[in-house]
Formats: C-alpha cells, structure tokens, sequence
C-alpha cells in the first residue's frame, strides 16, 4: 500500500462512523483543494470520490497528466461526463455502487447553488454539506506529514536554504539591487533546482515599503537591501509542498526604534521556537510572543506562525486568538515569524519552519536577519 492509499484508506474509516458513503472533494478553478493532491499525487483540476469501502474515483481535466502523475483505483475524464460536476457525481455514485438514500458528503467550499443542483439531479440521495465534515478530517489529516511528507520538506528545505545563500550572496556583492532582481532571482534558482514553483508570490521589500506586512505590489523596481530594513519572504514549492522563510536585511547602523525592534524580533523568535514541542498549546506560543512584544509597547499586527504543506497556510494554526485551540504534535510543521512594522522605522521578521518531533522540535531551514 501506497502513501496515497494509505490516506484515503484512513479518510474512507471515518465516513461509515458518521454515516457517510461517500465523499466528494473538487478542485477546480476558483474552488481549488490541494487534498485531491494529498490523497492521488493529481495536481489539480479533478474531482475525487471516496467511498466508505475505500474505493476512489478520479474524474481528471486532463486524463494524460492524470495517468502519469495520480495512483488511484480508477480515471475518469471529465469530457465523458459533459463537463458536468452534477453528472460526473451521478456516474460516481454509479460505478461505486452507493445504494439509494446514502449520505454523500460535498466540500465545505460547495456554493448554496451548486448544493441545490446536485439535490436536484441525485434525488435519490442525501448530500450533507458542512463545515465539519470531510474536508475539514482531510484538512487535519494534511496537518501531521507522513514520512513521505517528511522526506520531501527535508529536500525542500535544504534548496530553501541554497537560495537564500545564494540571495544573501547576490546582495553582498551587489548584483541584486532592487526588490525585482531579488524576486526574479528567486524564481530561476527554483527552476533550475527542480522546484514547481513558489509557494505564494515572493515579497520583497525594500527600505521605502518594508513597513508593510505584506508589501503590495509583492515587488517592484524599487532598490533592495539599502540604507535601512528589507524584507524579503519567500517559499518554495518541491513535488507540491511549499516552504516559507522570511529574511530580514539591515543595512547601515543600527540605532533607535530600528534596533530596539530587531532586538525584540530576534528574541520573540528564538524564545518561541525554544517553546515548541509535542503537547504545547500553539496559542502559549504565541501569547509569550505578544507578551515581549508588549513589554516595549508593540504589538504583533499578525499571527505568529501556521502550518505549512500542499498550501502555504494550513493547520495547525500559530495565533493568540482565543479560539486557536490546537496542541503541537509530532509530524506538524509550522512556521514561527514574528515581526514588528513602523511606517517610518520600517519592518522586521523573522520566519522558519519547524518540525515538531516526539522529543521536541527540529528548525528545517535556516532564515535569519543579515547584517550588511
């Protein structure tokens, strides 16, 4: 049995218990669901069916991609069922022999209107759609890696950490001046390492813009790396599963608020990976964080960190919000990124990710702040 069988085999156990025969995920333009990905190896553009047998179906875009890159029991193209979500779920329930009146649980994303063609074209049987159903017991799933997950966030990390030398070098030298060149760097170096992409757009901030969180645009032609604080965050995505660091560049002296924040910024973030362990509260985590914080008089405009996988923001969360009620467990990886922003001072952060393990925890890639 494969990684992917595995998974949907523990996400079909959970659909008798709560009375389900099936379940549906999609991804498709404007609903998209990297759990088709987490549960075939598909990449995108598919609907996938479970049923409470462990018997799966995916209905693929593009068949030819499908048959090269997905493990599952059976494709489908969607060609062959006009293109219709309503009747591709028809001829699943068909081939997956759903007896009448069965529960089939729709993904959360569903829009109300969808919802009512899919009862009216399957009168015959029951759709259940809710947040907490299976997208949400796949959402949690994604959240503890597998040691296939495992071994291809070790790969990814260490190509991280090359580019981010290899950006750290460019700078240096004075090859990379502006948010651009660093930006567009980036996206050469992951292809040319046997990345897919990067997880998110890349943000680079120059002295003028970094006091925003995220700077918009995400980069210009603006200078980088000069006189003051830089912020550049990045991911990068391998077989699916995205990275996520922030780097942080401080050139000329360090006095005043600059320092003051880059002080706090550097302590919050190693205080609060020093906190990470199997049977923590992330919300302690990151309660402590707003505690240094709040020390000097800042606060924290953002959460401290997330989950990171097939998407770059996943469970668990990494926030002091009072409805944050996980607890770290080994296989999760979070990120831990504190920073501090002021429209005159600029911003600061400082972002890595980190395994949770059974005896604590393991910094995967190693973002820092750089002093020029």
């Amino acid at each position: 049995m494969n990684a992917f069988q595995e998974r949907r085999k523990r996400l079909a156990d959970t659909l008798a218990p709560a009375g389900l025969a099936m379940a549906v995920f999609e991804d498709t333009e404007g609903r998209r669901d990297p759990s088709i990905r987490y549960f075939t190896g598909q990449p995108s553009d598919a609907l996938l069916f479970i049923a409470a047998n462990g018997k799966s179906i995916l209905v693929a875009w593009d068949v030819n991609m499908a048959a090269a890159m997905a493990s599952v029991d059976k494709i489908e193209a969607y060609t062959d069922f006009g293109r219709s979500p309503y009747k591709a779920v028809s001829g699943a329930l068909k081939a997956l022999g759903t007896p009448t009146g069965s529960k089939v649980d729709l993904p959360a994303a569903t829009p109300y209107p969808m919802y009512l063609r899919y009862v009216e074209e399957n009168p015959d049987y029951d759709f259940i759609c809710s947040e907490d159903g299976t997208s949400k017991t796949a959402a949690d799933m994604r959240a503890v890696k597998d040691a296939d997950e495992l071994a291809i966030y070790r790969t990814v990390s260490e190509i991280t950490d090359r580019v981010m030398d290899a950006v750290e070098m460019g700078v240096k030298k004075g090859e990379l001046r502006t948010e651009a060149d660093v930006a567009l760097f980036i996206e050469r170096a992951l292809r040319e390492r046997d990345c897919e992409s990067t997880g998110f757009d890349t943000i680079a901030a120059g002295p003028s813009r970094s006091f925003g969180i995220h700077a918009f645009p995400s980069y210009t032609a603006a200078p980088f790396a000069a006189e003051g604080l830089s912020i550049l965050d990045f991911g990068l995505k391998y077989k699916g599963y995205t990275s996520d660091v922030t780097m942080t560049f401080v050139r000329g002296s360090l006095t005043g608020k600059r320092e003051e924040m880059v002080a706090l910024v550097e302590r919050a973030y190693k205080e609060a990976v020093a906190m990470c362990a199997p049977g923590v509260k992330s919300r302690d985590v990151a309660l402590r964080v707003d505690a240094i914080f709040s020390e000097k008089g800042y606060a924290m405009p953002h959460g401290l960190g997330h989950g990171v996988g097939l998407e770059a923001h996943e469970m668990p969360a990494v926030r002091s919000r009072e409805d944050n009620t996980w607890v770290l467990a080994p296989g999760h990886i979070i990120t831990i990124e504190p920073g501090l922003y002021d429209p005159e001072a600029g911003g600061v952060r400082l972002e890595n990710d980190v395994l949770i393990t059974d005896k604590g925890h393991e910094v995967l890639t190693h973002s820092r702040i750089v002093y020029l």
